[in-house]
């Protein structure tokens, strides 16, 4: 039972560091490889004209970034 609680305790604490550590840097957390920006893909999807949805899907997170930039205390 003390390994279950030691590797809990161990667990939390690398939680707690990686969050404070996204607070101070506000960076998401992200792969060694560096992902799709590599390649020079700027999206996941990669087509030059997006379907409706995905159109949605990007006016509805431009408005709400636009809103939390509007909004933004700091």
């Amino acid at each position: 039972m003390s390994t279950f609680i030691a590797t809990f305790v161990v667990l939390m604490v690398f939680f707690l560091l990686m969050s404070v550590g996204y607070l101070v840097k506000k960076k998401a957390v992200e792969g060694s490889c560096g992902g799709l920006g590599v390649l020079g893909i700027e999206k996941a999807c990669d087509c030059d004209d997006p379907c409706d949805k995905r159109k949605r899907r990007m006016a509805k997170e431009e408005e709400r970034n636009e809103k939390l930039a509007k909004n933004r205390i700091i």
